[in-house]
């Protein structure tokens, strides 16, 4: 049961601020489009009043940080029980929303505006997620509930995982001064459900070429002027870093990133990750051991431990573009990772970095 709120001036004596009814339910849909933190969640909405493929319409859909969508239904005055199956109506259609047609919701609402940038300024700049809508959550937001609709859908939360939960809103006004106060009608404290699951795949699309590394240069383990002077890029010091380096293909198009500074070089996989102790690199024609190159870096982890692959495994690359590390080129929004290599599925950061190295962008 939610708690109930009231609201006392207090200036002399105690006085209670009568509860009054909003004027309109589109005043509730703009103090949200407003400062959505109304909510108690971070969101960037993605738009207001959006068509379903049923011919009805969401009041609100937005998304967090981890890409789970918000389906927000709004209520000035107390909720009849149906509103709990429109609300579910409204997730049967959200289940089916793919990473692309997520951004063009988010499109047609806010023209103009790019959805990765809008993602990053909103959510202290974390790239948008590689899946969007791999779960989503309904919310309910009234004046006041039914008994039904407080039965129902603590029934549905509780006792069947389903995300779904209801805020209640109090609306007062004072000599000409607005106010607005919420709670849950199931406690924030109680565990909370993971969103719903999404059929069939959300992740963005891959091209299948490009790839994304990162090459650390914090401390003296390598560097990026040895990386951009001889042809590769390089981790480890265990296998959670070396993993994902090894998995990099033959003729793969990678983009090189490095952590807090930014991008600085894009080219080809010219061959497979080899220890640094056995690998070798083509320098001007002439096969040479990499440990026979004049190095910054140490390319060797002595204190990582035992029992563990500790080494450092180098990837030789043709470099089609570099810049030095102080011209590396960030913009927010742009895909980061803390894994040393992944499929770059982030078409803003393609695009992007192709206008940066004057490349073509692969489709």
């Amino acid at each position: 049961m939610a708690v109930e709120l009231g609201l006392w001036r207090v200036d002399d004596v105690p006085r209670r601020i009568p509860m009054t009814a909003m004027p309109l339910e589109s005043k509730l849909e703009s103090l949200i489009l407003q400062d959505p933190e109304i909510l108690e969640a971070k969101l960037l909405l993605i738009g207001s009043q959006v068509p379903t493929g049923y011919g009805k319409f969401i009041d609100i859909l937005g998304v967090d940080s981890e890409g789970t969508l918000h389906i927000l239904e709004l209520k000035r005055d107390r909720t009849p029980r149906e509103v709990v199956a429109q609300t579910l109506d409204y997730a049967s259609w959200v289940e089916g929303l793919g990473n692309e047609e997520v951004r063009s919701i988010f499109e047609s609402g806010h023209p103009g505006k790019n959805f990765d940038e809008e993602f990053a300024s909103r959510f202290d700049g974390a790239p948008v997620p590689d899946e969007l809508n791999s779960s989503h959550n309904m919310t309910i937001v009234a004046s006041d509930l039914d008994p039904s609709t407080q039965r129902i859908v603590s029934y549905l939360n509780r006792s069947h995982g389903v995300p779904i939960n209801a805020m209640i809103f109090r609306y007062f006004v004072d000599e000409g001064h607005e106010y607005l106060a919420r709670t849950w009608l199931i406690d924030e404290d109680t565990p909370v459900p993971a969103g719903v699951g999404t059929k069939g795949s959300t992740r963005a699309a891959w091209n299948g070429q490009d790839w994304y590394v990162a090459f650390g240069t914090d401390g003296a383990s390598r560097s990026w002027a040895d990386a951009s002077t001889y042809g590769f890029v390089s981790a480890g010091g265990a296998d959670w870093y070396s993993r994902t380096l090894k998995s990099l293909p033959l003729g793969a198009r990678v983009f090189v990133h490095v952590p807090k500074k930014g991008y600085v070089g894009v080219g080809t996989v010219a061959g497979k990750a080899m220890p640094a102790d056995s690998a070798e690199l083509q320098i001007q024609g002439e096969t040479r051991p990499f440990r026979s190159l004049s190095l910054e870096g140490l390319y060797a982890h002595p204190d990582a431990g035992e029992g563990v692959d500790t080494a450092e495994y180098v990837v030789p690359i043709k470099w089609t573009d570099t810049v030095l590390i102080e011209d590396a080129y960030w913009r927010e929004g742009m895909f980061a990772n803390q894994n040393s290599a992944c499929k770059l599925r982030n078409q803003f950061t393609i695009d992007e970095l192709s206008r940066r190295f004057g490349l073509a962008a692969r489709q």
